[in-house]
């Protein structure tokens, strides 16, 4: 008897569609099993009001856990950037794959580039953390923007450039490249001008914690690097006590191989790497205040580490003031 095929959950737009089906695509090779996709609706999907106004934390992931919890489908893929920081006990993430690029991206008229934007310049974006770090930007380097709140998917968000309502939106690379719009960005812009989301770039691959034979196979699909770097990140997120839609920015990378996401410097493969960095900043949306701190220590090699990595810095960064500067608190 051929065995019933694997039902994965996930949300309903193209982009989710397009990495879920990325997934399965890998499942079934790791499995040997069919997968269908199972297509749900959350409350971010359908709800027009901006993420601070609905909570922000878990709108994109809540109905897909009830699904998982209810027995409806077999797994479920996320953006790991929209999963609360807090695991319920019977939900485990069993793989986190390789990231991808984590960087945020301009997409504006006439191929500028955010450093050539004229006076005046309407930038859209839907995260605080965004508009923070591009205003702060901007404010230091003798730029005029304003930032304008959007809503959407990515075809919404590019349409309000080609329709001429905005000069620029920026979205996150790493969407766009699952989707194959990449060659539409016009400025990739620097982790030192606006660090990503916690997790951005990554994907959690999420089952409960009973479906052993499944937790197994979907491990192969882990990159333990990549979760290892979340994982600060997400911790320093939780420390804060900041929701995913609060205008907090954290990368964990490794020095030497990240090069390119500061500028475009050649890779530089086959160092051996010994330490991770940590940065994370937190900013009022119009970028007039700002904390922004980085810590360098060696990779962690178990949970607790990256958790601890990601903590420090948050209390460094508390201790500066960072809590007065989000909006929103998650408890």
């Amino acid at each position: 008897m051929t065995q019933k095929a694997l039902r994965l959950g996930t949300r309903r737009s193209k982009l989710a569609m397009a990495q879920s089906g990325q997934v399965a695509d890998a499942v079934r090779r790791v499995t040997g099993r069919a997968v269908e996709l199972v297509e749900i609706t959350t409350h971010g999907d359908v709800s027009r009001e901006h993420l601070t106004q609905i909570g922000g934390t878990g709108v994109f992931v809540a109905a897909l856990r009830d699904a998982l919890l209810g027995g409806e489908v077999d797994f479920a893929v996320h953006s790991l950037k929209d999963l609360p920081t807090t695991q319920p006990d019977e939900l485990v993430l069993a793989a986190i794959p390789v990231r991808e690029d984590p960087r945020d991206v301009l997409v504006a008229r006439d191929a500028l580039k955010f450093t050539d934007l004229p006076r005046g310049a309407r930038v859209g974006t839907g995260a605080p953390r965004r508009m923070a770090q591009l205003n702060a930007y901007a404010r230091a380097h003798g730029l005029d923007i304003e930032t304008a709140p959007i809503r959407g998917n990515v075809d919404t968000r590019i349409g309000f450039v080609r329709d001429g309502e905005l000069d620029a939106v920026v979205l996150a690379a790493a969407g766009l490249n699952r989707i194959g719009r990449i060659d539409e960005v016009t400025d990739f812009l620097s982790v030192d001008t606006v660090l990503p989301a916690p997790g951005q770039g990554a994907l959690a691959i999420e089952c409960t914690a009973d479906a052993a034979d499944l937790l197994a196979a979907l491990g192969e699909l882990d990159d333990p690097f990549t979760r290892v770097a979340v994982t600060a990140e997400r911790s320093l997120l939780a420390a804060l006590e900041a929701g995913c839609s609060a205008p907090v920015g954290a990368l964990a990378d490794l020095p030497p191989l990240s090069a390119p996401l500061e500028r475009e410097a050649p890779r530089a493969d086959g160092q051996i790497v010994k330490e991770m960095r940590l940065r994370g900043v937190v900013g009022t949306t119009d970028g007039t205040r700002m904390v922004q701190l980085s810590t360098t220590g060696p990779v962690p090699q178990t949970h607790d580490q990256a958790m601890a990595l990601g903590r420090e810095l948050a209390t460094e960064m508390l201790d500066q003031g960072a809590a007065g500067l989000m909006g929103e608190r998650a408890h």
